[in-house]
């Protein structure tokens, strides 16, 4: 038997061979060296040790580790330096920098023949961050996972204890709707254990969307083409999209005419409109031209008497503080956000803000954000109310506090709306410290919640009905108008128009006050108007998150990202603010509704949402739902591979010659950051160029090159000239084709109401130089 010799430095034939154990138990062989005489030892088992008893153990037992201290873990370090800020020294908070655990992106993940069990990895990135949070752990005394209180967060939390083997009974489930000092440290005072029915729905979804992208995805890059994708919310979201485009495709416009007559009383100096709305007490028949040219004429020779004068009263109820879904609407109307510039800004005042020269100072400023409840805090309601009192009077304070019921189903009720942490933190007092967007954003939050827990509106209303009696009909004519008795909660906040429904018979007419019943009046005029009825709107950003809330498809953590999908995979583009799809996203639509009908069906996408909050409330088992699924789903993935036909589109040449190889033509193709061009002679020329997205407007500097929208390193838009770097024309702010009226210099759009002369200077109103009325946000 060899053995190493220190002083030899080499092995050699160990002399005298003795088995022995060592004083730990261990088998070992001692001899010595034949050259220097040096011991030589060698651990192992022998055929010389059987027979031979080991001594007993002399290893002393390790004193246990002595635990000391408090660990937190959030998921974002600007989360983890406010919350350390309130806790105090007595506690160390880390972050875990978002998700520490997922399926893996190379294959499947799921064992679909083993109950769907999940295969998840840390990923390297994070593998630093978990063996600090697995050494910290094991020294901590008391361990608190304070991940955000949605379903995702919980599931995070449960991946931490797994990543980082935190024993179950010590770790400690905290959860708060905001980050203010009370609040935190009302929930350390009462912690739970992890709630595995949360983890189990958030797990099921997380299942559920990796087999049907796993399995519909590779069918797309064969049958059509490469980079495409297909999810079980997404798809369903697409079909929205793509149903409402050819609705307008196939919508014919009909036609139909209103009649309205000036009237004045003969003791008034003023006149006033009313409608016709009866003939001979039916609806008017108005379809064409035709049919009213007969009716204006009668009505000319008409004597007219106001039958009636009715004056009453109509309340407007203010609006729900925000939810989700509502703060992405109201912020795309009103601030022209996208859903994810919306949430991103939304999660930086949740988190906390610099208010002050102190470090003490920092605070969120906003309530939790992914939200679908309306509910308010008792706290939050009180302090309002005395905030309303205080600067707005008692007339403004309602006799109870409001309750507001959400419209979005299977909402999370224990949740809270988004709302200020207190209305006492008014905007003006925190705008030194906030951002642009910041600011603006917390200001629709703050005039929201305030206006919710205020009176309702209160209007006059008038509505005068006149009888014009012609030889041969009878007709009834209506003017109808408002004015604000009392603003109520219109004084801090009025909704962007399309979100209250004005009543019929409200239009804002201004009705002489002093007409009277029975009194005659003259006929100054008559107006008839031809209309159209018009086609539905294509989808907003906004109205989209709508109507999934709606329908009940995906929930508050998904409707940004869905949205961002749909235009990063070029299945829709932004035209104005609204979504237009694209022929890959109307191909991708009408493939998925032939073959996987229940994949992109919105009741059955709706249905997977209820089963999923059912597993959240641990009235069913998320193994059983997913196979109810999954089952019938396999059968539709191989029938699609055999059936489904391939509809590769065509190649979209751009019309010049490879600056390159001078062969080849270049061509657009798709790639993980969405367009490029490159050779037709791929893979042997690889040459590429970026894809431009021209704005319709010829350079200002150079006159050849078109403008185009491009982005910096750090993904900011800019606007440059399509020759750069030959022509070094840019602008970080969108220019417009109409030259400056005063020095014909380039104008460029400053803010939502106003245009900037780069060259003079000058300021003009957008609608005076755009060369088209920029699209409304209006829904018809």
């Amino acid at each position: 038997m060899e053995a190493y010799c220190v002083k030899c430095k080499t092995k050699r034939e160990m002399q005298d061979p003795r088995a022995e154990f060592t004083t730990t138990g261990a088998p070992g062989t001692r001899g010595t060296c034949p050259v220097c005489g040096t011991t030589l030892f060698r651990m192992g088992r022998t055929p010389a040790h059987e027979g031979l008893q080991a001594p007993p153990s002399a290893k002393r037992a390790s004193a246990p580790a002595v635990r000391k201290g408090n660990l937190v873990i959030v998921e974002s370090p600007a989360k983890a330096r406010t919350i350390g800020r309130y806790l105090g020294g007595d506690y160390r908070v880390e972050a875990s920098v978002g998700h520490v655990r997922d399926l893996l992106r190379s294959q499947l993940s799921v064992d679909v023949d083993n109950d769907f069990a999940p295969k998840y990895r840390v990923p390297n990135e994070k593998r630093p961050v978990i063996k600090e949070l697995k050494k910290l752990a094991s020294r901590a005394e008391n361990i608190y996972l304070a991940t955000d209180l949605d379903r995702e967060g919980e599931a995070i939390a449960w991946h931490l204890m797994e990543a980082a083997e935190i024993e179950p009974e010590r770790a400690k489930r905290v959860v708060f709707h905001e980050i203010t000092k009370p609040a935190i440290q009302e929930a350390f005072s009462h912690p739970r254990a992890i709630d595995m029915n949360l983890v189990d729905a958030q797990q099921a979804r997380r299942v559920l969307d990796r087999l049907v992208g796993y399995s519909l995805s590779p069918i797309l890059w064969r049958k059509v083409r490469n980079r495409l994708s297909a999810g079980r919310v997404q798809s369903v979201a697409l079909r929205l999209i793509v149903e409402r485009e050819r609705e307008i495709e196939n919508f014919v416009a009909v036609e139909y005419w209103t009649i309205e007559a000036e009237l004045q009383q003969q003791s008034s100096a003023n006149t006033y409109r009313a409608r016709l709305v009866k003939v001979d007490g039916q609806d008017p028949a108005l379809p064409d031209e035709a049919a009213v040219r007969p009716i204006a004429a009668d009505m000319e020779g008409a004597v007219y008497t106001i039958a009636s004068i009715k004056r009453g009263t109509r309340q407007r109820r203010p609006l729900a503080p925000f939810t989700t879904s509502t703060l992405q609407q109201e912020a795309s109307r009103r601030l022209s956000y996208t859903a994810k510039r919306t949430m991103a800004i939304a999660q930086q005042l949740y988190e906390g803000i610099d208010l002050g020269n102190g470090d003490s100072e920092t605070v969120g400023l906003i309530t939790y954000m992914r939200t679908d409840s309306t509910n308010v805090s008792a706290i939050a309601q009180q302090e309002a109310r005395e905030y309303i009192a205080a600067v707005h009077g008692q007339e403004f304070l309602p006799d109870e506090p409001p309750l507001y019921r959400t419209r979005a189903k299977g909402a999370q009720e224990a949740h809270e709306a988004i709302r200020p942490t207190s209305v006492l933190r008014k905007p003006k007092d925190v705008a030194d410290y906030l951002t642009r967007d910041q600011l603006r954003l917390y200001q629709l939050i703050w005039k929201r919640f305030l206006a919710s827990q205020m009176t309702n509106a209160l209007y006059d209303t008038l509505t005068v009905d006149i009888d014009g009696r012609s030889a041969a009909r009878l007709y009834g004519l209506r003017a109808s108008g408002s004015t604000l008795r009392f603003p109520g909660y219109l004084a801090v906040y009025e909704e962007a128009r399309g979100e209250f429904d004005v009543a019929e018979g409200d239009e804002d007419t201004k009705i002489p006050p002093d007409l009277e019943e029975g009194k005659p009046q003259d006929l100054r005029g008559l107006f008839p108007e031809q209309h159209f009825t018009q086609p539905p709107p294509r989808y907003s950003e906004a109205t989209l998150v709508k109507a999934l809330e709606e329908y009940g498809i995906g929930r508050p953590s998904t409707y940004a990202p869905t949205l961002s999908t749909l235009q990063a995979r070029g299945y829709v583009f932004r035209e104005g603010r609204r979504l237009t799809p694209t022929e890959t996203g109307i191909t991708v639509t009408d493939l998925l509704t032939e073959h996987f009908a229940d994949v992109v069906d919105i009741g059955f996408t709706a249905k997977m949402e209820d089963d999923l909050d059912r597993i959240a409330d641990g009235k069913r088992e998320w193994v059983g739902a997913v196979r109810e699924f999954y089952t019938p789903f396999a059968i539709q993935v191989e029938k699609a591979e055999r059936e489904m036909p391939e509809v590769k589109a065509e190649p979209e040449y751009i019309g010049r010659t490879c600056p390159t190889c001078g062969k080849g033509q270049l061509m657009i193709r798709w790639g993980r950051f969405g367009k490029f061009i490159s050779c037709d002679n791929f893979p042997e020329c690889r040459h590429t160029e970026p894809w431009l997205e021209k704005i319709g407007m010829t350079c200002p500097t150079c006159g050849e090159g078109d403008v185009v929208e491009r982005r910096s390193r750090k993904g900011r838009v800019f606007y440059g000239c399509s020759r750069y770097p030959e022509c070094d024309f840019t602008s970080w702010k969108k220019p417009i084709p109409t030259p400056c009226p005063n020095c014909k210099g380039t104008l460029v759009v400053a803010n939502k109401n106003h245009a900037l002369c780069l060259n003079c200077g000058n300021q003009y109103p957008l609608d005076e130089v755009l060369p088209e009325p920029q699209e409304d946000e209006t829904e018809a």
